[in-house]
């Protein structure tokens, strides 16, 4: 078998020889130069099978050679490597029709394996260069590994379509990741719509988000859009899918397979031009094993996993993301500050339970009330310690949640959700509905399906009880042990 050749471009000599060292001993030739020039000769001249180039170069930007390559050799792979390690450069060598993006510093073994697949990939047909991304409005930052990761695979999906699940704990970015996706992909001029489920009562999501028909329910005086139909064209961000109800599980997964659907109410089909990403904090293989989400719908929806680390465990990104806040809030309006470097020192062996959400709002209280330009250490050790519990403290002095603020607050962010008007007009019912169905589950789960001693636990006739499990459709279970 003729063996294959590798063109090596970057200013860095160190660097080319390395990679000439590694690759001839895994069986390629190699051509190295230090200059885009050379590298744009050999390419033109017909030599290499395969093209490993740095971005900045003395006489030209790597990336801008990119497409020159796709249009005079399409099937000629091209690899970019840069210690510019940004969610744009990512982006821009994804967009301009590069097979990967390689952050400096590499593992060569990483390289090899890369190296193997590029020249075993099928032919692609080139794209048009995306001109225009402007790095400041980037939504992902961060320099660490794991981001690092997460910008290569954001930056190969927006050329596709393909469903994404998004994990992580909550502030970690999830809508931020699903946004970026969206924003650099072909359907970026469509809509991005966000849904909670979190924040919508279990009767109501299939309405909300496949819409009805005129009449089909108690309130629904005249037809209303769905997500699915406000989206088209566009993305559909199912934030915390994890509490998406059985029901509403089932006629989603109808929609992933047939790629359409029907109104509550309707008959005629509707073709879902959605793109679908969807997010949780939850491991929903353990609620698959507790028979709480379908273990056919996650596989629909987990096609491409991203998985968000926590801030914790990326803390060499905590400085970059703290100027990033920082300027954030000088943009709205509070004065500039930076921070010294005990401070920066002090922000990171923080636990960060609230992850970047909760560094955010710590730059902008830092922002806000503190005159200083350059904050220490000690204003930030004393914000801190306003969030942390105080030595010895249980952390269930805090004061639980109570049922009514929990109720309050689930139904203040549902509400805030719809500005422009609720979906339906019997919500009183619904709500209701809501609350009774955990209290007569529970009820029943306790007195191990006893539906006498149940009534009494709830101060309800016993056919009473009979009746509103048949209402609220409960399983019934007896002669539990």
């Amino acid at each position: 078998m003729t063996e294959r050749t590798i063109l090596i471009a970057d200013d860095d000599r160190a660097i080319r020889t390395v990679l000439a060292q590694a690759l001839g001993r895994a069986g390629y030739n190699v051509r190295a130069t230090s200059s885009a020039a050379t590298l744009w000769r050999w390419v033109e001249d017909g030599e290499g099978d395969l093209v490993i180039t740095d971005v900045v170069m003395p006489d030209e930007n790597g990336l801008d050679l990119v497409p020159r390559i796709r249009r005079v050799r399409p099937e000629l792979r091209v690899v970019v490597m840069s210690a510019q390690s940004t969610f744009a450069t990512a982006l821009k060598a994804a967009q301009r029709g590069a097979f990967d993006y390689l952050p400096k510093p590499f593992d060569l073994k990483d390289l090899i394996s890369l190296v193997q697949r590029a020249l075993a990939a099928p032919a692609a047909v080139p794209e048009q260069e995306e001109e225009g991304t402007e790095e400041e409005r980037l939504p992902l930052v961060g320099r660490s590994a794991a981001m690092q990761e997460i910008y290569r695979t954001v930056a190969r999906l927006t050329t596709t379509d393909l469903t994404v699940m998004i994990t992580g704990e909550s502030g970690t970015g999830k809508e931020l990741v699903a946004r970026a996706l969206h924003d650099y992909s072909r359907r970026r001029s469509g809509s991005f719509v966000a849904v909670n489920m979190a924040a919508i009562p279990r009767d109501l999501i299939e309405a909300e988000l496949f819409g009805h028909e005129r009449g089909a329910f108690t309130g629904a005086m005249a037809r209303g859009v769905g997500r699915f139909e406000q989206a088209a064209g566009g993305t559909l961000f199912l934030d915390e899918i994890g509490d998406m109800p059985p029901e509403a599980q089932t006629r989603l997964l109808r929609v992933l397979q047939e790629g359409e659907f029907t109104t509550v109410g309707g008959r005629a089909p509707i073709k879902a031009n959605v793109r679908i990403v969807a997010a949780t904090h939850r491991d929903l293989r353990q609620a698959i094993r507790a028979g709480v989400f379908r273990e056919d719908l996650f596989y629909r929806l987990n096609v491409v996993p991203i998985r968000l680390p926590p801030l914790r465990e990326r803390a060499e990104d905590i400085p970059l993301l703290a100027r990033h806040f920082l300027d954030r809030a000088k943009a709205a309006g509070l004065p500039a500050k930076s921070l010294d470097n005990d401070a920066v020192e002090r922000l990171k062996v923080h636990p960060w339970p609230g992850n970047a959400r909760e560094l955010e709002n710590l730059m902008r209280r830092l922002a806000a009330l503190y005159p200083q330009e350059v904050i220490g250490e000690d204003a930030v050790a004393a914000e801190l310690s306003e969030a942390e519990p105080a030595p010895g403290t249980p952390t269930a002095a805090a004061a639980p949640e109570t049922l009514e603020q929990a109720v309050e607050r689930h139904l203040a962010t549902f509400m805030s959700a719809h500005r422009d008007g609720l979906p339906v007009r019997d919500l009183y019912e619904r709500v209701l509905a809501e609350v009774e169905r955990p209290l007569l589950r529970l009820a029943l789960a306790n007195t191990r399906g006893n539906q006498i001693k149940a009534a009494a636990m709830l101060g309800l006739n016993r056919n009473t009880l009979r009746k509103k499990i048949r209402e609220l459709e409960l399983p019934v279970v007896r002669g539990l042990s």
